[in-house]
């Protein structure tokens, strides 16, 4: 393409294109399943800790998206959370990969060892925070060539890529010892990459919507249950 041609496509029809593409958006939707199975409080000085599943030879929940939680619940100011490396560092061994409880009904038998027992106190814990799940491509679709030349050089073609992420969080009350609730968010998302000359990827972000959904159903167990 002429460099005279590229610079009047550059400025007047791929704004357009984009405009087009930026309104009609990423198709994102999120499930949220949430099962409440004991009244849930904090009280000064308490704290909880989100934990992902980590065992040698299965799936692994992402660190980025543990630590992604934890952030989003360490916004509001009345919670105290405990990064999971910090965490993990303090209670070496029990929590490595190779050794850290499946999920939390092991988690009643770890506590009772006093090393354990004393540094959960430490620590102050309240909440086990406990998600297991990942995030995977499930489908993609077209093609993107690029080129150059003497006259320049650019990419050309579509594509487009479907996202699923799936999480449960096992809510687990270390003071009382019991399973406080479930809460699962399951987001599925189509991703956009159209490439007329400059590849533009408009991207559905599933992870960091089932990430959301998840701290904001977490801080809402932490609530006072209303009455209905």
């Amino acid at each position: 393409m002429p460099r005279s041609v590229e610079a009047a496509y550059r400025r007047c029809v791929l704004p357009l294109y984009l405009l087009c593409l930026l309104l009609s958006g990423c198709k994102n939707t999120t499930v949220v399943d949430t099962h409440r199975a004991a009244p849930m409080s904090l009280e000064a000085g308490d704290a909880i800790v989100v934990l992902g599943r980590r065992h040698t030879g299965n799936h692994e929940t992402e660190y980025d998206f543990i630590e992604c939680v934890g952030s989003a619940l360490q916004d509001n100011d009345s919670l105290r959370v405990i990064p999971e490396q910090e965490f993990v560092d303090a209670m070496y061994p029990y929590f490595e990969a190779s050794t850290a409880p499946m999920d939390v009904s092991n988690l009643d038998n770890l506590i009772r060892e006093p090393a354990v027992l004393q540094r959960f106190s430490d620590f102050h814990i309240r909440y086990f925070v406990w998600i297991d799940g990942f995030t995977e491509r499930t489908a993609s679709s077209g093609s993107m060539t690029c080129a150059v030349g003497p006259g320049g050089g650019g990419c050309f073609g579509f594509t487009t890529w479907d996202d699923e992420a799936k999480y449960e969080a096992s809510l687990w009350d270390f003071r009382n010892r019991e399973l406080s609730g479930k809460i699962s968010a399951e987001t599925q998302g189509t991703s956009l990459m159209p490439a007329i000359i400059i590849p533009i990827p408009l991207l559905a972000r599933v992870q960091a919507n089932a990430c959301r959904n998840m701290a904001d159903q977490i801080r809402g167990f932490l609530q006072p249950e209303q009455p209905g």
